[in-house]
């Protein structure tokens, strides 16, 4: 049995590690990986190189640099840069030795701020984004033009899935630089652990978010890949090479955090802090095209976090570190 050789950018992290799972489970698949220390992504020669070399069949670009609105206030530069170059580098590098498959992992970010919910794939570039994240969702709006572009002028499959938020094992759970669900698990159960009276939550609490646990969001990128052409097409709009993932579901920060303090067992007290940033209003995608190719998601918000915080007790120490 000959195997398909697949190389997964960015194994190491939430999304990548969750696709390398169950991509591991199949019989005819060998796996492709390499760490940052053996691979740099925004080098141009590095990469061409290692495409030279491999003899890939597919890819998954799962690679990014990423975080939550203080890493990206903080850190607009790398967040462009980064994410450009790593793009560029791997879909350009693949295309030049002749890999026919690649599936390239964006965000909902790419959508306008005041975009109508729920988020239609067609919204994107109809108005301004959301400013905290703008270099970043600048960088991802690249990556599915660069898959477009090279479906269109040398007839390759480079698909696109833009998630919602997403969280789940080895997301980062750093204090300061990560997502809401993994900086919140972390202050929860710190707050727990000392007795604290109360936890402090960004914001009003007020605005609308959709979160989706990562394994579902690896199901859902390999379903994207593996369907076949004619269906892929026949629910694609022409030029629109982008399809949704999520749940369809959304539920308020504040109702976010109340769930979370119930998963973690935190009894105190919930405080918004009003003069920080919100973000978007409200993140809703329309998930109506990718329900129509046969996919849907499989944890609810609760059953997601039970497993997140069940993976975080198991490795707290190298949070801690």
């Amino acid at each position: 049995m000959t195997k398909k050789r697949i190389y997964v950018a960015g194994h190491r992290g939430m999304v990548g590690s969750a696709i390398c799972r169950q991509l591991s489970l199949r019989d005819n698949v060998e796996l492709v990986v390499r760490t940052h220390a053996e691979l740099d992504l925004t080098s141009q020669k590095d990469v061409q190189q290692f495409f030279q070399e491999e003899n890939i069949d597919q890819v998954y670009l799962a690679a990014a640099k990423v975080g939550g609105i203080h890493a990206n206030n903080t850190y607009p530069a790398e967040f462009i840069y980064q994410n450009l170059m790593i793009e560029c580098n791997i879909i350009h590098s693949a295309h030049c030795s002749n890999v026919q498959k690649l599936l390239f992992l964006g965000s909902s970010c790419i959508y306008p701020k005041y975009a109508e919910q729920p988020m239609k794939e067609s919204a994107l570039l109809t108005g301004i984004l959301e400013s905290t994240n703008e270099p970043y969702a600048i960088a991802k709006i690249a990556g599915i033009k660069l898959c477009e572009s090279y479906n269109r002028q040398y007839g390759r499959d480079y698909r696109s899935v833009m998630p919602t938020n997403l969280y789940g094992m080895n997301d980062n759970f750093h204090p300061q630089n990560s997502h809401v669900i993994p900086a919140l698990m972390r202050r929860f159960h710190e707050a727990k652990e000392a007795s604290m009276p109360e936890v402090v939550v960004w914001g009003t609490g007020t605005p609308m978010r959709e979160f989706l646990y990562v394994d579902d969001m690896a199901a859902a990128s390999i379903h994207v890949m593996e369907l076949e052409d004619s269906v892929y097409i026949s629910n694609t709009e022409p030029m629109l090479s982008h399809i949704n993932v999520g749940t369809g579901v959304d539920c308020t920060i504040r109702e976010m955090a109340e769930t979370m303090a119930a998963v973690v067992g935190y009894t105190g007290q919930i405080i918004f802090d009003t003069s920080k940033p919100d973000g978007t209003p409200r993140k809703l995608m329309d998930v109506s095209r990718l329900q129509n190719l046969g996919w849907k998601y499989k944890y609810d918000l609760y059953e997601g976090l039970e497993l997140t915080y069940k993976w975080y007790l198991q490795n707290i120490d190298s949070f801690r570190a």
